[in-house]
């Protein structure tokens, strides 16, 4: 039987984005989410896990998206925001401790809204990229906690044994911009052959509903209403419901 982790990133963000994640949760296949601490809808997505006691919470870890918590933290930032993702997608050179302090605050700001994190990933995934894998891999171990395994040094921490990253494209309609090279129905067949044989999977994706704030702030947005629907009301999602060989969990289950 293979137990499957379907996680939400980006709780947190906005309001239109939390309601997006409940409703995938309540009413689809949806078992958990990565909670983003330094955004505008933290105190609404703390609010609606207080009512989904059974919803799996991590911390999304942010460096690319917003304001950082702290103020000492003067390598990661560009003016009085964090620094842009290109910055990221070059060698690049930032202060480890700053950084650690600074997820290391992101972190403690989650347990102390009085949620216990299942798990660690990251925006942007920047958790993998070169020396931010130290840092990661030593909060990891501090806080006892899972890594999304998408990255060199993951047998370092406690993972799942495989990464689903291309669910994001069961909502993308613009064939050019997605990056399986089937089509969604070929893809669904096939994952869900990969989560019968796989013993632990985490599949990414990012339900939301659209609002202002993630109109304003993202570049990806149209995709996440349809993965809403196709995580409620999909044959995908009915089949995973019915399949006797598929456990849906949450990171607190590996």
């Amino acid at each position: 039987m293979g137990k499957v982790i379907f996680n939400s990133d980006d709780f947190g963000y906005s309001h239109g984005v939390n309601a997006g994640i409940a409703d995938a949760y309540q009413q689809g296949i949806l078992t958990s989410t990565t909670l983003m601490a330094n955004m505008p809808g933290f105190e609404h997505a703390v609010k609606i896990k207080k009512e989904l006691p059974n919803l799996g919470v991590g911390v999304h870890l942010t460096l690319t998206c917003g304001k950082p918590l702290l103020e000492n933290v003067d390598s990661l930032m560009d003016g009085n925001q964090f620094k842009n993702l290109s910055f990221y997608k070059q060698p690049f050179e930032i202060d480890n401790d700053q950084l650690y302090q600074e997820w290391n605050a992101q972190i403690q700001k989650v347990y102390r809204a009085g949620i216990v994190p299942t798990h660690l990933d990251s925006h942007h995934h920047t958790h993998s990229f070169g020396q931010n894998q130290e840092v990661v891999i030593a909060l990891a171990k501090k806080y006892d906690l899972p890594v999304r395994g998408n990255f060199e040094r993951k047998a370092e921490v406690r993972h799942v044994d495989y990464f689903e990253p291309y669910f994001d494209d069961v909502g993308e309609t613009i064939i050019e911009k997605r990056q399986i090279d089937c089509s969604i129905e070929e893809y669904s067949h096939h994952l869900l052959s990969l989560l019968r044989e796989n013993r632990t999977t985490e599949i990414m994706c990012h339900a939301a509903y659209i609002d202002q704030t993630l109109l304003e702030g993202s570049s990806f947005i149209y995709p996440r209403i349809n993965q809403v629907e196709f995580l409620i009301h999909s044959d995908f999602a009915k089949q995973v419901k019915q399949d006797y060989l598929i456990e849906l969990i949450t990171y607190k289950d590996i």
